[in-house]
């Protein structure tokens, strides 16, 4: 047995993405067809939980709606009207201790980059610098999934695709070895269109932040009790940061 997210778009006040852990049959390999042996166990589980339906976010989805959102290929509006990758967006805006940010991590595939040394020799990761914009490492996910929603927001006819799903997952998302999550972000997408907050948060990254920072800092001051200290997401039943 093995254990992965699912994360749902929440419209109750004070959060936004509900993470839902499900424990499912893992069938192991490499192989996209052992991926997706995987994925199905996972959303059989999530769907007796009453979690249904659930999309898989990622480039071993069997559906294309599911590879075309993965980060990976989920394509955005850069410089003169050219397009990059989310995940490559991502990369190439890393400021580190000793470099960055490689702005020709903005033209690679995501493999090349993941392969890429200077990932591993630049040192601390210290902010993140696109097109001119320096974003602060915290709040928490905040420039991977503001990245992730404006790309989907210049994707309209991939984003009305996923208006009605009631979850999003990532079979290679592991909680305990990584923070972004590409089926988070869409999750979060989903619930702020729900909010009617997504027009305001695309266009001003400062609205963004504000909404995420009061999101955060009220949900820390719900959890004092527990010493627990939350992102802009809650885990259901064990909130927690991720």
């Amino acid at each position: 047995m093995a254990q992965r997210p699912i994360f749902i778009p929440n419209l109750d006040k004070g959060r936004y993405v509900i993470k839902e852990d499900i424990e499912f049959e893992w069938h192991p390999g490499m192989s996209v067809q052992q991926k997706q042996k995987s994925i199905n166990s996972l959303h059989e589980s999530a769907k007796n939980k009453g979690i249904y339906p659930v999309l898989e976010i990622s480039t071993k989805s069997e559906l294309s709606i599911g590879r075309n959102l993965s980060a990976f290929n989920l394509l955005m509006n850069f410089d003169n009207n050219k397009k990059i990758t989310v995940e490559a967006a991502y990369q190439g805006s890393k400021v580190f201790e000793h470099g960055g940010p490689y702005r020709e991590f903005f033209y690679l595939t995501g493999k090349k980059i993941k392969k890429d040394e200077k990932l591993q020799k630049s040192g601390k990761l210290i902010e993140f610098d696109f097109n001119g914009i320096k974003w602060q490492l915290k709040p928490v996910n905040a420039f991977y999934d503001w990245l992730y929603i404006n790309a989907l927001y210049q994707n309209r006819d991939l984003s009305n695709q996923i208006l009605d799903y009631k979850g999003f997952s990532d079979i290679e998302f592991n909680p305990n070895k990584s923070i972004n999550c590409q089926a988070r972000a869409a999750a979060l997408f989903v619930s702020l269109y729900k909010h009617k907050l997504l027009d305001s948060v695309i266009s001003d990254r400062n609205i963004y932040l504000d909404l995420i920072q009061k999101n955060e800092n009220g949900l820390k001051n719900k959890t004092k009790s527990r010493q627990t200290e939350l992102d802009l997401f809650s885990q259901s039943n064990n909130p927690m940061q991720i």
